[in-house]
């Protein structure tokens, strides 16, 4: 016998009816990233400095792109950073990087700061070229732990061999929330194509 039609309360029969693609399951919330701050170099600083960062996020984040005034041979910088106005010696850093041809695991703690590397470059030869990275500050504003800090930072010209890639880990030994977030250029200043974003991360 042929089927010619068929209805669709027939169809429904027994299923759950609800206006909703998510019955009988939780509603997913994605995290979100919001716009807190935006800087740029002067030419003439070395700092860039994010301050009174507001403590209503879970975790911070910060994207950027670094050229330095400095004019002398092509060369790539560090960036170094420290928290609160605090340039005590709490902060330990290590790293992983390759630079093409040989990959190498660094201790790179410091005092005062903790640094980034790859993540500048000079201003001589290359008027485009420039450091990137993106750091992560997890859970910035405990006061019961200690912060740790993610980054993944890399600069390549393609031609002078000043080159690099890094994934690093940092840890600032301070229960204090961070409310500032000081950036320091490793070469003369940040010139003014550099830009630094801050971003605050809400969810999980």
């Amino acid at each position: 016998m042929a089927v010619s039609r068929i209805k669709t309360s027939s169809v429904l029969q027994g299923f759950p009816k609800s206006r909703s693609l998510l019955a009988g399951n939780p509603p997913f919330t994605p995290s979100s990233f919001e716009s807190i701050a935006t800087a740029t170099g002067t030419g003439s600083s070395n700092t860039i400095t994010f301050s009174s960062i507001p403590s209503t996020y879970k975790h911070l984040q910060v994207r950027g792109f670094y050229r330095d005034t400095y004019t002398g041979l092509d060369t790539s910088f560090a960036l170094f950073v420290h928290f609160n106005g605090d340039t005590s010696n709490i902060y330990n850093a290590h790293r992983l990087q390759g630079d093409g041809s040989a990959v190498s695991a660094v201790d790179d703690s410091r005092s005062g700061k903790f640094p980034i590397w790859f993540a500048g470059y000079s201003t001589q030869t290359f008027s485009t070229v420039g450091g990137v990275m993106i750091m992560d500050i997890h859970d910035y504003a405990s006061t019961t732990k200690n912060k740790t800090v993610r980054t993944l930072s890399g600069v390549n010209d393609n031609t002078l061999g000043s080159n690099g890639v890094a994934l690093q880990s940092a840890l600032y030994r301070s229960t204090n929330a961070i409310n500032s977030i000081t950036l320091t250029a490793d070469g003369t200043a940040f010139a003014t194509n550099t830009v630094y974003s801050l971003y605050g991360i809400k969810g999980d």
